[in-house]
Formats: C-alpha cells, sequence, structure tokens
C-alpha cells in the first residue's frame, strides 16, 4: 500500500513538475493558472494542451505550450527555422477571426524554454480522436481513449471545415497549405476549429478576382516541423511547386477519407524519396480503384473522388462543398443554425426554439449536453427569449444525471427562477416550470429547492392568473412527497388557505380545497384539526362544489388510518358545522345523501367510542362494589374519604387497552388479601357470593305494579342534605346490574335501543348535575320525561337510560342483599311529581309502522352504525384502518357521492342489535 501511495505521490510530482517547467518564466503565467495536460495539436502534434483559467476573470481557457527541448538535437539554423514557422503560424491565426477558426484569447508569448499563447477551451485535436497519441500525457485520458464520432459530428464537422476554407479563399484569398487532422482541433462544445497557418500562402493579387499564389519548392533535407504534412499534399504542390485553393480541397477529400478510415489517408508517403512516391500516387489517382473509397458513405463517395482528383480544376471549391445533399442532414442543419443565431432576430429564433424539442431526441446525448445546451442557456439574457428556450433546457435536463444537471444546467436555471420581467414572459416562465416541477424537485439539492424552487411555487399561488394558480393548485399534490415538512407547513399551506379564502373565482375556491385533500396525508393529525379544518368555517360561498370539497376534506381526515378526528371535536365543532351545511338549498338530493352518510358514520363512531367509554367506567365502579362488599373496612373508608369519579376514570382508562379489555394489573392489585380473613368472614363472603350468582342466573321477574312512593317533607330535607354531602358516592352508584325500575308515568321507554344516529340526535341530553354519564330527555322542569303518546321517529319508542330513583324502592331487598344501600325512594318527590308507572307492555316495541308513515316517506330506512362496525376493525381513536390513495375522495370522488345502502329492518320497525340481550339484563337485573 505504502509503494503505491508513493508511486502515486511521484506520478502527481513528476506532472507539476512538468506543467512547471513547460511554462516557467513564460509571461503567459502571470494572467493564466494552467492546470493538467489534456490534448496534443499543431504541426506534427509539437503543441502540449494544457487546460487553464484566467486570474482575474476565472474565464475558462487552452494553453498551448511548445517545449523547446524538443528540438534540442538539431542545429541551431533549424531550431531557428522551426520556432519561426511556430510564430508565424501562431501570429497568422491570432490575426484571423471567425467562427470556424480557432480564436486566440492571448497572443504569443515566448520564453527562453518554451512557445505559449491561449484560446478558446478545447477538448482534444481531432487527430487525437483518431487515435494519434503522440505528445499526449501518459497514461491516455480515458475520454480521448474512448471517444467515438457520431454521424452527426462528423457531418458538421467536415461542414464546418469546408466553411472555414470557404472563408479563407474568398474572404481573405489565402491557401491554408496544410490542412490535416493535426490543425483541426475540437473545442469543448465539439466545434471543428482550423489552426496551424505555419504555412499558409496568400495571393500575390488579393484585389483581383483570380488571385495568385506563390508556391515554395519542397526541401527534403529541412526538418520535418519546417514542412507541411505530405500525405495531405496535393500532387501539384511536389509535382509542378504550384498551388491554389484546389490544392487545399484535395487535401479536405484526405481528411475527409481518414475521418472514415480511423486516421489513415489515401496513400502512405515515404518522406526520404517523396518525389517517387507522388508519381506513384498520381498513377494511383488517375485510375482509382472503388475499394479506395469503399468506407466513405455512398451519398458523399463521389464528391471525395472529385476532390482527389489529379486535375485541379476537377475539383469542387469550398462553397460549393457546403451545398451538397451530404450536410443537409437533420442535426448537422440544427447545429448549424444554432452558430448562426447572432444573426437572427427575435421571432426568427422563437419560431426554431419551437420546433426544437422534435430534433433533440434524435441527437447524442453527447451533441446536446455539450453544443446545444450552451447555446440554448446563453439566450437567458434575453428576457423574451426565455420562454421559448426553457422547455428545450428542462427537456434535456430529463436526459442529465443528477450531477450533470447540477453542474451544466442549474447554475444558468437559478435567475430564471426569480425572474418576474416582463410580466407576460414570468407567467409564461411560471407555466412552464409547474409543469415541471417533479424533475426540478427530484434532481435540484435540497437547499436549492428551499432558496429557489418553492419561492417560485409561493409566487405561483400568489399570481394575478387564475390560470397559474389554477395550475399550481393541481400540480402541488403530484410533488408534495417531495416538499419538506415545515416548508409545507409554514408556507405552502397559509398561501393555498390564503387563495382559497380571497379568490373570486370558483375554480381556484374548488382547487385550493382538492388540493388541500390530497395532501392530507403528509400532514399530521393535529395540525389538520388545528388549522386546517377550522379553516373551512371561514369560506364564504356555498356553492354545491365548495360544499362537497368541505364534505371531502372533513371525510379524509374522518377516515384516514394516520388522522382522525376525536369524538369530543365531532361533537362540538365537525357535526354541528356538517349539519348545517347538508341544509343548504344549493345541493341536490345525491349531495344530500353524502353529506348524510359521512354524518352517520361520525355520529356512530361519536356513539360507540363513548359508549365504551361509559361502559369501562361501570366496570370499573361495579369492581369497586365488589371489593366494598368482600372487605367492608375498606368501604367505611372510602365512606370516611370517597374518591373522585375522574381518578376512578383514570385508573380504569389507565388499565385498559384500547379496546375496553383489562390489562390485569390493576385488578389484580386491588384485590382484598383474603388470607387475612377470619372464618367467619369467609363464610359470609361465600354466601353473599352465592346469593349474587343465584340472582344473576335467575328468570326476569315478572312485571309488578310499582306503588308511588310517599315521603314526608322531614324525609325529603334529610334525602338532600345526604346527596350534598356524598356526591362522589352517587357518582359511584351504578344502576346498570340490578333491577331496572319501571319508568314514571308519561314516559315511553323503548326495550330495544334505537341505532338510528338520526333518531338519537334528535334528543338532547343534559347533565343531572351530579353524574356526567347520565343522559335525561328534556322537558317539563328540566328534567322530566317525554310524555307518552305517538313519537316522533316514526312510531318507535324513544329510547332512554334515564334512572328512575322513584323506583328504586321496588327492588329494596336484592338491593340490600347486595350493597345495603340506602333507601333512595324519596328522589321520587325530589326530582318529578308522583305518576302512575306504564305496565310493561307499554314497554315492548311500538307496531310496525305503516308504508304511509311521513317520517319513513321522508327520510328513508336509516343506516345501522352497530353493522358498519362490525365489518371493519377499529384501529387507534375509533379509526378503521385500510385507509389510502384509493379511498381518498378526491382522487376517486365516487367514494363519498353516494349514500350507502341501508340495513333491512325486522317487522317491529327496530333495527337488529346485539347488544339487545345486554339492554334486556340491565332492565330486569
Amino acid at each position: 500500500m505504502e509503494s503505491m501511495l508513493n508511486k502515486l505521490k511521484s506520478t502527481v510530482t513528476k506532472v507539476t513538475a512538468d506543467v512547471t517547467s513547460a511554462v516557467m518564466g513564460n509571461p503567459v503565467t502571470r494572467e493564466f493558472e494552467v492546470g493538467r495536460h489534456i490534448a496534443s495539436g499543431g504541426p506534427g502534434l509539437c503543441w502540449r494542451i494544457y487546460n487553464g483559467t484566467k486570474k482575474s476573470t476565472k474565464q475558462e481557457v487552452a494553453v498551448f505550450v511548445f517545449d523547446k527541448k524538443m528540438i534540442d538535437k538539431y542545429q541551431k539554423f533549424d531550431k531557428d527555422q522551426m520556432t519561426d514557422s511556430l510564430k508565424r503560424g501562431v501570429q497568422q491565426l491570432t490575426r484571423l477571426r471567425h467562427p470556424r477558426l480557432l480564436t486566440v484569447q492571448h497572443p504569443l508569448e515566448e520564453s527562453r524554454d518554451c512557445l505559449a499563447f491561449c484560446t478558446e477551451p478545447v477538448f482534444a485535436s481531432l487527430s487525437n480522436v483518431l487515435g494519434q497519441w503522440d505528445n499526449l500525457p501518459s497514461p491516455v485520458p480515458n475520454d480521448i481513449k474512448e471517444y467515438k464520432l457520431f454521424d452527426v459530428e462528423t457531418k458538421y464537422g467536415l461542414l464546418q471545415i469546408s466553411e472555414g476554407l470557404s472563408f479563407l479563399h474568398s474572404g481573405v484569398k489565402m491557401v491554408h497549405g496544410n490542412l490535416c487532422p493535426e490543425n483541426i482541433i475540437l473545442n469543448k462544445s465539439g466545434a471543428w476549429k482550423i489552426m496551424g497557418f505555419d504555412f499558409s500562402i496568400s495571393s500575390t493579387n488579393p484585389s483581383d478576382t483570380e488571385p495568385k499564389y506563390t508556391c515554395k519548392e519542397w526541401e527534403p533535407n529541412l526538418p520535418s516541423l519546417c514542412l507541411p504534412n505530405p500525405e495531405y499534399l496535393a500532387p501539384e504542390y511536389i509535382l509542378s511547386v504550384s498551388c491554389d485553393s484546389a490544392s487545399d480541397m484535395y487535401s479536405l477529400g484526405v481528411v475527409m477519407h481518414a475521418v472514415f478510415n480511423e486516421g489513415k489517408p489515401v496513400f502512405q508517403v515515404k518522406k526520404h524519396d517523396i518525389f517517387k512516391s507522388f508519381s506513384k500516387q498520381l498513377d494511383q489517382l488517375t485510375s482509382m480503384s472503388p475499394a479506395l473509397l469503399n468506407k466513405i458513405p455512398e451519398e458523399v463517395r463521389e464528391h471525395v473522388k472529385m476532390l482527389l482528383s489529379v486535375t485541379p480544376t476537377v475539383r469542387p471549391d469550398a462553397d460549393q462543398m457546403t451545398k451538397i445533399p451530404f450536410f443537409d442532414d437533420v442535426g448537422a442543419v440544427t447545429l448549424q443554425y444554432f452558430d448562426s443565431l447572432f444573426q437572427r432576430d427575435n421571432l426568427q429564433k422563437s419560431q426554431f426554439y419551437k420546433g426544437l424539442p422534435k430534433v433533440l431526441p434524435q441527437l447524442p446525448k453527447r451533441v446536446v449536453v455539450h453544443r446545444i445546451l450552451p447555446a440554448l442557456t446563453s439566450e437567458f439574457v434575453n428576457p423574451d427569449m426565455v420562454p421559448f428556450v426553457l422547455p428545450n433546457v428542462l427537456l434535456i435536463a430529463e436526459e442529465c444525471t443528477k450531477e450533470e444537471y447540477i453542474r451544466l444546467i442549474l447554475p444558468d436555471l437559478t435567475p430564471v427562477f426569480k425572474q418576474q420581467e416582463p410580466v407576460q414572459a414570468s407567467n409564461m416562465i411560471l407555466l412552464i416550470f409547474l409543469q415541471k416541477m417533479d424533475l426540478l424537485l427530484t434532481k435540484t439539492p435540497a437547499e436549492d429547492i428551499k432558496n429557489s424552487v418553492l419561492p417560485m411555487v409561493y409566487r405561483a399561488l400568489e399570481a394575478p392568473s387564475i390560470q397559474i394558480q389554477e395550475l399550481c393548485l393541481n400540480i402541488i399534490p403530484t410533488f408534495a412527497n417531495l416538499i419538506d415538512y415545515p416548508s409545507m407547513k409554514n408556507s405552502l399551506i397559509p398561501r393555498v388557505k390564503s387563495a382559497c379564502l380571497q379568490t373570486s373565482s370558483l375554480a381556484v375556491r374548488v382547487n385550493s380545497l382538492v388540493c388541500l385533500g390530497k395532501i392530507l396525508e403528509y400532514l399530521d393529525k393535529w395540525f389538520v384539526i388545528d388549522e386546517i379544518l377550522p379553516f373551512l368555517h371561514q369560506i364564504p360561498s356555498r356553492e354545491p362544489a365548495v360544499l362537497m370539497g368541505i364534505l371531502g376534506i372533513y371525510k379524509c381526515t374522518f377516515s384516514h388510518k394516520k388522522l382522525g378526528i376525536p369524538k369530543e371535536h365531532l361533537a362540538t365543532k365537525s357535526l354541528p358545522h356538517l349539519v348545517s351545511l347538508c341544509i343548504d338549498n344549493n345541493l341536490n338530493l345525491n349531495q344530500f345523501n353524502s353529506f348524510m352518510v359521512v354524518i352517520r358514520d361520525m355520529l356512530s363512531r361519536m356513539e360507540t367510542e363513548h359508549k365504551t367509554k361509559l361502559e369501562q367506567l361501570h366496570i370499573m365502579q361495579e369492581q369497586q362494589r365488589s371489593i366494598n362488599i368482600a372487605n367492608p373496612g375498606n368501604q367505611l373508608e372510602e365512606t370516611k374519604s370517597p374518591p373522585s369519579s375522574g381518578n376512578q376514570i383514570d385508573k380504569i382508562f389507565g388499565s385498559t387497552g384500547v379496546n375496553g379489555k383489562e390489562n390485569g394489573s390493576a385488578t389484580t392489585a386491588s384485590q382484598p388479601n383474603r388470607m387475612s380473613l377470619t372464618l367467619e368472614e369467609k363464610q359470609r363472603l361465600a354466601k353473599e357470593q352465592e346469593q349474587a350468582a343465584k340472582l344473576r342466573n335467575q328468570q326476569p321477574l315478572a312485571p309488578q305494579a310499582v306503588k308511588p312512593a310517599t315521603t314526608t317533607n322531614s324525609q325529603t330535607k334529610d334525602l338532600t342534605s345526604i346527596l350534598l354531602n356524598n356526591m362522589t358516592s352517587l357518582n359511584s352508584l351504578s344502576l346498570a346490574n340490578t333491577a331496572r325500575p319501571a319508568p314514571v308515568q308519561g314516559t315511553t321507554i323503548s326495550a330495544f335501543p334505537s341505532s338510528s344516529p338520526m333518531a338519537g340526535s334528535m334528543g338532547a341530553s343534559v347533565s343531572n348535575g351530579f353524574n356526567p354519564t347520565m343522559g335525561f330527555q328534556t322537558g317539563g322542569m328540566g328534567m322530566g320525561m317525554r310524555p307518552a303518546g305517538p313519537s316522533l321517529y316514526g312510531g318507535m319508542a324513544a329510547t332512554t337510560s334515564t334512572p328512575n330513583f322513584g323506583a328504586l324502592a321496588q327492588n329494596q331487598g336484592h338491593t340490600e342483599q347486595t350493597n345495603k344501600a340506602p333507601n333512595m325512594s324519596a328522589l321520587d318527590n325530589l326530582f318529578t311529581s308522583n305518576k302512575p308507572k306504564v305496565t310493561l307492555n307499554q314497554m315492548g316495541p311500538m307496531a310496525t309502522p305503516g308504508t304511509n308513515t311521513p317520517w319513513l316517506s321522508q327520510f328513508g330506512s336509516g343506516q345501522s352504525t352497530q353493522t358498519q362496525l362490525q365489518g371493519a376493525p377499529v384501529g387507534m381513536g375509533g379509526v378503521p384502518s385500510g385507509f389510502g390513495m384509493q379511498a381518498n375522495p378526491f382522487f376517486s370522488p365516487q367514494n363519498f357521492s353516494q349514500p350507502a345502502t341501508a340495513p333491512s329492518m325486522n317487522q317491529s320497525g327496530i333495527k337488529h342489535s346485539a347488544s339487545v340481550n345486554n339492554d334486556l339484563k340491565d332492565l330486569f337485573g
């Protein structure tokens, strides 16, 4: 491991030393930081290419360095000639400015050890890409070694070289003289650029229409750096010492052959016998074999054959080559248009950008990312063009990896997120971003989402355009899972609520409610109860769509397995609000039925939960009574310091589960110590338990007429004092397992309690001032009973669990045996006047209502909440499990649009109830 580290350290040190020695003392280093060695180019690949940055502006550049040590083996004369040739080529390139020529950023600088100049960022030379790796770093970089040219890159690259030659021949009347892959540079965007003007020849009469070029005779004794590459030279250059623009076209033909043949030229030239090689080459070109061009695409093969013609006048000129059908490729034309965008006006640009999404999928990703993307992002400085450019940029972003998106696209998108001028363009930008929000939130880092993306969403919610608000509200649920909870709670939800309350558009208000309904599952229970449900009371409009949206939020919250509404909130806020909304005149029958289904479900849940609580309290009271019977000493202590009912409730709910099952720990701990009882006490306890078992197993007693209890004023006064001094004892008194007394006359009691939520909700329940769990029907003096006669519930007898204290004397004997409770018959005179009691026949179910009963025809049969709860398991807080996306009415509105089918009723008009037997036991002991 240590040896590997040392080897790596030595390699890094060597590379750093090479870079330092290569440019040490050169004036270029004053303004530019020189990076790593990336490529090579120029005549004989003599120039090493480094990446670099300008110190003042951090602008990226390429630094070309020629190390003079490479020519130390030559004589001084030859050294000077080679150096002068390289200088002349760079100076000529610096003077020329054209998009198809390599752009010089800093002119040539010379030091004792090297020559250096800076250009636009460069990837490599075409020679490197085609497999010539001379003067490259070792090992060869993978991006060069694995680089393969795509067809569109080859076509457009050759088109660019043709355009560059056209500029030289027609524009500046110049022959390049050494066009070859070494002098063709691929910049960082992939564009092909011409360099290497070491042997360029200018026209002697540039003002004339027919330029004249003077060619130098080939001198084989000169070093190779002082001569052009002979494998790419036209035959007339060597054989007749003449050249013109057609000579460059021959070189272009050889370059095209090399591109399609893995970098190999048409002929191999022997430099020590060049004249003989060219004579042989001339004969082969005269009778060219078809096999020589078999790798060249068929559509350009004839043009290459013409370029390689022995006769210069047969060769097409550069301008003609730019117009051949081979270059009419969609990708090549697209890239060409990008290079000429600076010449177009906004209308032409907009039309081009509109059609670009159809072309982008046909182009290779590398071409799109490195050639098209920079051209698109450069248009962000033009606010009017951003709405046309942005869809293409986001389309490219979809194909990029997250790292590429962060490095290449996000820096240019950040200012666009905040653009607000001009207003029309800003609105278009918002719409485009909203449609691609999932892309932005998936690939953008969390910090940038918080600082750039979400503020744009908030701005869309507050936009004056209704269309933008609607689109934003529709899209928010699709990416709600990607928004962090604090941002959703503190920023997003308040703006959605504000949009709902302040808008004048019904569509925005309804979409706000639908949006809230869909994102409820991403919120916590208490935030929904404290912030969302109270907000529903503030909505001013009463259109049916708004009311159904409110109903949907209630149903989602009520039914969701993570949320749920507590029964206290149901009773005090949710149900009153829904009941007031359901009778709105704007609702149709189906909508009203939807409201009633939810209301019945809420009533059923509330009834079940509260009944479970009361049953658990009753069990605790019975357990406490049994303990007092078994241990009179404890009863005496409880009489002296009675426990509060609140502590009893805390005790039982602390020792019971969700479903009311005892854990057993509290009961076991509270059992008396039977081992400490005397023999006499054990016998008495066994006798009392035997009598209690007989009472539980005996058949119901025959009904007996109960005489009205008569008490004196002194008894009433004494009893009142007892009640005031022993309120807690009265609270702990349970009538559930004792013989139920007959009700006072004028009260109709059903042996089968109605399970209809509607029937249960029409009677107001009030407290008797002593026990909060006892319900008294309102009427009379505030605690009187409902008078006998036809019931408001369609002939069904009203259900009541009101204790009749006047009937406590009926089973006084049993009471004295079990708990020795005091005589409370005086309560009849204290609360109600003496009235004749009803018979057992009056306590039974009433006759089945006729078909013409107004209640049945108006409301239909009610739902049995008992039946509903049997089918669904109840989770924590009484919420049925299994709620998901499919049960959310906002995703599938049909789930709450139709009322549930009411269960059938028996012949007596009362629904079947699983608790009938329990009620009979409570009634008759």
